[in-house]
This record gives C-alpha cells, sequence and structure tokens, in this order.
C-alpha cells in the first residue's frame, strides 16, 4: 500500500474576501471530489483572503495509480482560471 500527498499552494487574486475565497475553493474541491478518487481540503491560510494551501490524497496498491489520481487533480486544479497554483510538494507514505 502507498499514501501520496500534493500540497498545492495557491493563489487567488480576485478574492476580495473569504466568502469569494472559498466559493471559489468550494467548486474546485467538490469537481475534484467527483471526478477522482482522491481526498481533498484546504489545509492552510484559512483566513488569508486570497492564498491558501489545497492537500489531495491518494491510497492505492501502487505507486503509478495514486500519482495518476493525484496528477489528474492537480491538472484540474490548473485547469480553473481563476486560481493560479503557485507551489507544489508531494509526499510518498
Amino acid at each position: 500500500m502507498i499514501v501520496g500527498i500534493a500540497r498545492c499552494e495557491c493563489m487567488i487574486y480576485d478574492a476580495g474576501s473569504l466568502k469569494e475565497k472559498r466559493a471559489v475553493l468550494q467548486r474546485i474541491i467538490s469537481r475534484i471530489r467527483q471526478k477522482y478518487n482522491v481526498s481533498v481540503s484546504e489545509v492552510d491560510y484559512q483566513d488569508a483572503w486570497q492564498r491558501t494551501a489545497i492537500a489531495v490524497a491518494a491510497v492505492a496498491s501502487a505507486k503509478v495509480p495514486a500519482e495518476r489520481e493525484i496528477q489528474n487533480a492537480i491538472k484540474l486544479i490548473d485547469s480553473f482560471p481563476e486560481i493560479e497554483r503557485t507551489l507544489t510538494d508531494i509526499e510518498w507514505l
């Protein structure tokens, strides 16, 4: 069994309030949950308007399927024009 965790720091430049930021995050997180077999959550900067950190975790019997799910989730984050991924760390356990 292998666990992969990707931590993506992102900027939401057009967010003028926490409410606007959370609306963007809710759309992204719910879409990831619908499309991929991963766990996803905002893990840092909850009180910052334009900055966030999203964690995506996948568990599989081998590294390749876990990595595929994580990479697909990261690509989906990148497909949203209102958010910019600035830093990504992937850890394997």
